[in-house]
């Protein structure tokens, strides 16, 4: 499995954001992807998460109303619409993938990508 995230960049709070996660190296069928970030001294933290199969999603309670994370199977893409943005959202966003469904949990994730950075000004 291959994930290549791309679409970080220098955003002004309250501005808007798009990332994008091309999924590679085999089907998806029964797999759940997952945005995580990690900022600056602290953890790597769940965002949001899809089924691939049934565009079922999840959110952290911190972006819940502000992301949307979507799946276009056609394309093998993952994207992670930003709106609203805080300075606290500023962090390094991390593509990943899973056999079965989603999960909060970083490290039931065996497939990463390489990560893109995503800096908010106040």
């Amino acid at each position: 499995v291959q994930l290549q995230a791309s679409g970080g960049g220098l955003v002004q709070a309250g501005g808007s954001l798009r990332l994008s996660c091309a999924a590679s190296g085999r089907t998806f069928t029964n797999y759940g992807m997952g945005w995580f970030r990690q900022a600056p001294g602290k953890e790597r933290e769940f965002v949001a998460g899809i089924t691939w199969n049934w565009g079922t999603t999840n959110y952290a309670d911190s972006v819940k109303g502000r992301f949307t994370i979507s799946r276009d199977k056609a394309k093998s893409m993952v994207y992670l619409q930003m709106n609203t943005l805080k300075a606290e959202d500023t962090a390094v966003y991390y593509c990943a993938a899973r056999n079965g469904g989603t999960s909060t949990k970083s490290r039931e994730y065996p497939n990463w990508g390489q990560g893109t950075l995503v800096t908010v000004s106040s």
